[in-house]
């Protein structure tokens, strides 16, 4: 199997194993520049006589292109290409001390369809297959061969039918505009003949058909690519509702232990806030300021503190749930002296467990 074959057949298998592609959905540009290896290619002698030999390529040459296409949305595109190459070619095999060769410059245009495999990341492989035509043109060329003197390549300029393979990838810097890199095997097929004069004599050669592999990096810009999404604004963070209290004061007049209006409110949300935040137990302790005897502050104390556990087990919390406790002027809310009337200290406070 020559190599154009083997490039083919690799091309059209790949094809059908692609599971998605990265799309361009629209007109595009590309191109690129690179290093071209050009195989031997055959000098074959229509003169009687004249002997035959090729052309090899001893360093690495020129290649570039440029192209436009338009992709289909689906991975499919479609383009025209125009190429270039320049590769300096050694004259082998006419003989023993034979010498010559000369600039073979190839150019032409190519049809391509190619395929892009959507892996999902920045990096989009694809693969592909063109055909067009090709000119070869040997410029300074030469040959010497001993015995029969040297002459020069008179280049008839015509040109031969060619196919390609392609197998590259991109990078998306952004949706629009992408680096490329990709390796293409351009096969000539068929040639065409130069002359030459060699001593006194003319000669007819045929430039055979030679496979110009080549190595390119490059740029493609797509016009019909959207644009980069925004960003997503953050979701709005809500913030928690606020737990339930879990302690509350309720405040009595001076030596009274009666529940005023306001007294009656705070009661009422300890006992509303006892089955949100589920309390197993409430602790309910009463206080009185210094203004009277400690005795006298300690029976007080604790009426208090029964009257806020009664509106508690009226308004429905269960009896057993209540601890009640007395402290007299033990623990003051405010520290004064002893017989200071100080309203904070006549209080009872409401603990939910």
């Amino acid at each position: 199997m020559t190599l154009r074959n083997a490039l083919l057949a690799a091309t059209i298998i790949a094809l059908p194993v692609a599971a998605s592609a990265q799309p361009i959905d629209g007109l595009y540009i590309s191109g690129g520049v690179g290093t071209s290896f050009e195989s031997n290619i055959k000098l074959n002698s229509h003169t009687k006589g004249a002997a035959s030999g090729k052309l090899a390529d001893p360093k690495a040459g020129f290649s570039g292109f440029g192209s436009v296409g338009y992709g289909y949305g689906n991975g499919l595109r479609a383009e025209l290409e125009v190429l270039g190459l320049d590769n300096q070619m050694k004259a082998r095999n006419f003989g023993t001390g034979t010498s010559g060769g000369g600039e073979l410059v190839q150019y032409g245009a190519m049809a391509n369809g190619l395929y892009d495999i959507d892996l999902g990341l920045p990096v989009t492989p694809y693969v592909g297959v063109g055909v067009g035509y090709v000119f070869q043109q040997l410029n300074s060329g030469y040959l010497a061969i001993p015995g029969a003197g040297t002459g020069n390549f008179k280049n008839g300029g015509l040109g031969s039918f060619a196919v390609q393979g392609i197998v590259g990838a991109a990078y998306n810097f952004t949706p629009a505009l992408a680096a490329t890199v990709d390796v293409r095997g351009l096969d000539t097929i068929g040639g065409h003949y130069i002359g030459a004069r060699l001593g006194s004599s003319a000669a007819s050669y045929k430039i055979g058909n030679g496979i110009n592999t080549s190595l390119n990096v490059g740029l493609r810009y797509a016009f019909g690519a959207a644009p980069a999404p925004a960003p997503m604004a953050p979701a709005p963070v809500v913030a928690p509702a606020p737990a339930p209290a879990r302690s509350y004061l309720v405040f009595f007049d001076w030596d009274k232990a009666d529940l005023t209006a306001r007294a009656q409110q705070i009661i009422a949300e300890a006992a509303k806030n006892a089955n949100a935040v589920k309390a197993t137990k409430i602790d309910v302790a009463g206080h009185a300021d210094k203004s009277g005897t400690p005795a006298y502050n300690q029976t007080l104390s604790l009426k208090r503190a029964n009257n806020v556990a009664a509106e508690l087990v009226r308004l429905g919390v269960p009896k057993a749930e209540i601890a009640i406790t007395a402290y007299g002027d033990t623990r003051p809310l405010v520290p004064t002296a002893p017989g200071v009337r100080e309203p904070q200290n006549r209080r009872v406070e409401i603990v939910l467990h």
